[in-house]
């Protein structure tokens, strides 16, 4: 019976792009449509930068019906609509005041793939997520269905004024033009295994259909972002101004993550992390240094740090935590240690300085070799990246 294959590239146009999703089609329409498939024929329908959550629907809905199996390739970015807050895909128009209008609801993905048989569906995502999206799945799963195969991955935010390439699905099309089609699951390795360290900070989804966030790996379950969700609470204690206006004062109060996000979406990256480094100290005075209370602020700062821009500051919160984590006792194969060294990893290669950089890397040196997490050469990759900042 024939395949569908649907492939999906949204990115909005202009400076709300995280991602220049419609890049990867040219590579992924190289290959023949059985590969894409896995079937001996196929259909394929390819949708580059739509305008109208509509059209996409219509094209979706029709994919969705077709019989035989049906292989979702979907490239862009995910952005929250202000009234619900629900994930939606961005489209060319959307902007974040218009994400409800003009993006793709992520639910109508589920909602229309709901009749199809178990087993005969398959999406391949490679999504960018923005700052207040990537603190979202810290508590919810992006819910494309409980019968389907979901691989792919999250990544978080690109550095201020970036434009991030979808290199997990110029990967996968790449292992695909060979003309061999693997099994997804090791399509999906293969892909990652392209990616190299870029990919320590995603979230690598390689589950059923219903995808919470992950520990790096795609493993136990792991928030990518300790800005959200359910969080150890604090006394309240006084602290330094923490730069924020009063109309988000009462809210700060009963729930401080919504205060530093809309920080952090202002603009405000040190009035946030000081509010964060508040709520830090308060946690370490009650319940000491290597509690789940002070380890969770300290994960908020290294996440504001990487929205921030600074490498060097979220790289040594991270190595603080895993090490504060072995220290307690937890074990280097512990989702929650693995993800802070991922981390710290990935955020030592984005540091510039040798000199800095020289200094982490002994550090994340010592740290891989306890905790050498899920991919293989994680370690001899900060052997040989040491070698080369030899003075």
């Amino acid at each position: 019976m024939p395949g569908t294959v649907l492939l999906l590239a949204a990115s909005p146009v202009g400076k709300g792009r995280l991602v220049d999703a419609a890049s990867v089609l040219p590579v992924l329409a190289a290959v023949a449509p059985p590969v894409l498939s896995g079937t001996e024929t196929a259909n394929v329908v390819e949708l580059a930068d739509p305008l109208e959550p509509q059209a996409v629907l219509t094209r979706l809905r029709a994919a969705a019906t077709a019989p035989g199996p049906l292989t979702m390739f979907i490239t862009g970015q995910l952005q929250l609509d202000r009234k619900q807050h629900l994930p939606h895909l961005a489209l060319a128009r959307t902007t974040p005041s218009t994400v409800r209008y003009t993006a793709f609801p992520w639910a109508w993905i589920r909602e229309e793939l709901r009749l199809r048989a178990p087993g005969t569906t398959t999406l391949l995502l490679d999504l960018h997520a923005d700052a207040e999206t990537w603190q979202w799945l810290r508590a919810h799963p992006l819910d494309s269905g409980r019968t389907h195969a979901v691989h792919g991955r999250i990544a978080p935010p690109p550095p201020r004024r970036g434009v991030a390439v979808p290199t997990y699905m110029k990967a996968v099309a790449t292992v695909l033009r060979s003309g061999y089609r693997p099994p997804v699951e090791e399509l999906h390795q293969l892909a990652v295994g392209r990616l190299g360290a870029e990919a320590y900070a995603d979230v690598l989804l390689a589950s059923p259909g219903l995808v919470g966030a992950g520990a790096p790996g795609g493993s136990a379950p792991r928030p990518p972002s300790a800005l959200k969700g359910p969080r150890p609470q604090t006394p309240p204690e006084g602290g330094p101004p923490d730069g924020l206006d009063d109309a988000h004062r009462s809210e700060k109060d009963t729930d401080p993550h919504a205060a530093i996000t809309d920080a952090v979406q202002a603009g405000r990256h040190p009035a946030a992390d000081a509010l964060a480094a508040e709520h830090e100290q308060a946690a370490v005075r009650a319940h000491g240094r290597g509690s789940e209370q002070a380890l969770h602020w300290t994960e908020v700062r290294a996440d504001l740090a990487m929205l921030a821009g600074d490498p060097v500051r979220s790289c040594r919160a991270w190595l603080a935590v895993a090490a504060a984590r072995l220290a307690v006792g937890q074990a280097p194969d512990v989702p929650a240690v693995e993800a802070a060294v991922d981390r710290a990893h990935h955020q030592w290669g984005q540091i510039h300085d040798p000199v800095t950089a020289r200094e982490l890397g002994l550090a994340l040196a010592e740290l891989r070799g306890r905790v050498p997490g899920r991919r293989a050469g994680a370690l001899d990759h900060v052997r040989k990246q040491l070698l080369q900042l030899q003075p």
